[in-house]
């Protein structure tokens, strides 16, 4: 029997794929496109997802295709330079457009182990206590210990499972493609930043081979979710004065500002992640990241599932931790279209806030939001970094994060009188005097929060106890 059925092989599926392959489970990702998808929906990748790609030792690829931009604090299309002292060794978005993120994913995936079948359409499930059957649209289905639904806003997984996906309907839409313009660089720049003095949700960027991409407001919502070339001249027009001369598209969309949030995350031995279980603006470019950190947060507990040695409600955590993260997106990404409407009312709250941006504190406030390098979960009181993630340490040996690639606990400890004896089988143990480590010791989950703070061998064992279950005599 396969252990976990993931359907969805885009970022999410992907990279939950290569979180439990790195335990031995089987995994099989099912997508339902035949082949991969051309279209550009997001640009790059925060902070916490380069991270957690570090953390695994799967940067590299990312780093070789990709370009870094310094860090700064963007909100609302508004820009401030970073504040200093910022609490990561990442500090940069690195640009790199979702069919190349998608291929590197795939690629981590396959060579991990994880069985990739696309062109594979779910359509239906149903689960017992032990299983999950998953029905394919060739009439066939295929059974799994456990399933996760990974397929985008439009959830074929949810919907079976009949949970709610309350929230706002779009109101605005965007058209979005990749075409070739009839203009010279000149006028088409001096135009387009004309318009984005006001309106900052439109533009026209060159890319490679003399590509562009456009985005521009539609006019209302529909049903079509493919615009017609027509259409996106016409907008063009409409909105910036001239159609550039825009021809022979690569590809055409539109994406709108609905921003849903799925009432519940599990139902049985199934589980939503990514899209499936929120979907909110693109400002920011928090969509895709966020995805990939929900995998990031539920892999190492599904696998441990599998193993047989999760701590009870260790699953149950997971839609406890991500679900408040989403919420939180969804209220920035609201808080961002409202500061860019063009109505008068809007406009005097943003200028305030482009005062308050200047603020270092506000900008380090917006930085740690959108990258979500602020995120700390909830384990109860103790320690300040309890619940928090660790940032990339210099140890003596080099650098934290290569002592993580293999997705177990860790024990990082300055003191040298602590063991994890009992769990040598999940958890390793370094010691280390790290002088930027601000606790005599710390024990990290797979995913790098903080589960345990201090130099006390009973709350050390409590915590292993929580997170790792029972020890092994």
């Amino acid at each position: 029997m396969i252990d976990v059925l993931v359907v969805g092989g885009g970022p999410t599926g992907l990279m939950l794929a290569s979180e439990l392959r790195l335990h031995g489970v089987r995994v099989v990702v099912l997508e339902k496109d035949p082949e991969p998808s051309p279209v550009v929906r997001s640009l790059g990748l925060h902070v916490r997802s380069l991270e957690v790609l570090d953390q695994r030792g799967a940067l590299a690829p990312f780093l070789a295709e990709g370009v870094r931009y310094p860090l700064s604090a963007m909100f609302a299309g508004i820009v401030r330079p970073a504040p200093p002292g910022l609490d990561t060794a990442h500090p940069w978005i690195l640009g790199v457009p979702q069919p190349t993120t998608d291929r590197l994913l795939r690629a981590r995936a396959a060579a991990l182990g994880a069985e990739l079948r696309p062109g594979v359409e779910v359509v239906g499930l149903r689960q017992d206590a032990a299983a999950v059957t998953a029905a394919l649209a060739d009439g066939t289905s295929l059974r799994a210990r456990w399933l996760v639904g990974c397929d985008g806003g439009r959830s074929t997984v949810r919907k079976a499972l009949g949970i709610g996906f309350p929230g706002e309907p779009a109101r605005t839409e965007w058209l979005l493609g990749e075409v070739r313009v009839g203009v010279d660089a000149a006028a088409l720049n001096a135009r387009v930043s004309e318009v984005r003095q006001t309106l900052k949700t439109f533009g026209v960027g060159p890319l490679p081979d003399g590509w562009h991409r456009l985005v521009v407001p539609a006019d209302g919502v529909a049903e079509d979710r493919t615009p017609t070339l027509e259409e996106v001249r016409t907008r063009l027009r409409a909105v910036a004065g001239t159609d550039f001369g825009v021809h022979s598209p690569r590809w055409l969309s539109r994406f709108g500002d609905a921003t849903r949030l799925a009432e519940r995350w599990r139902e049985g031995r199934v589980f939503l992640a990514g899209d499936s279980a929120h979907v909110h603006p693109p400002f920011g470019g928090q969509g895709l990241n966020l995805g990939i950190q929900d995998a990031f947060n539920l892999g190492w507990k599904l696998a441990a599932a599998v193993a047989g040695w999760a701590p009870e409600g260790l699953l149950d955590t997971y839609a406890a931790e991500r679900h408040p993260v989403a919420a939180a997106v969804l209220d920035n990404t609201r808080a961002q279209g409202a500061l860019m409407a063009l109505d008068a009312d809007a406009q005097p709250v943003r200028r305030l806030f482009e005062e308050l941006m200047a603020l270092d504190e506000v900008a380090r406030h917006v930085i740690g939001k959108i990258t979500a390098i602020d995120l700390r979960y909830v384990f109860g009181e103790g320690h300040p970094l309890l619940g928090r993630r660790l940032r990339d340490l210099p140890l003596a040996d080099g650098p934290l994060y290569a002592r993580m690639h293999a997705g177990r606990g860790l024990l990082l400890d300055r003191t040298g009188t602590l063991s994890v004896a009992g769990w040598a089988d999940r958890v390793d143990s370094l010691v280390d005097p790290c002088p930027e480590l601000p606790a005599p010791a710390v024990l990290l989950r797979p995913d790098g929060h903080v589960a345990f703070a201090g130099d006390d061998p009973a709350a050390l064992s409590t915590a292993l106890t929580r997170w790792f279950g029972a020890p092994v005599a």
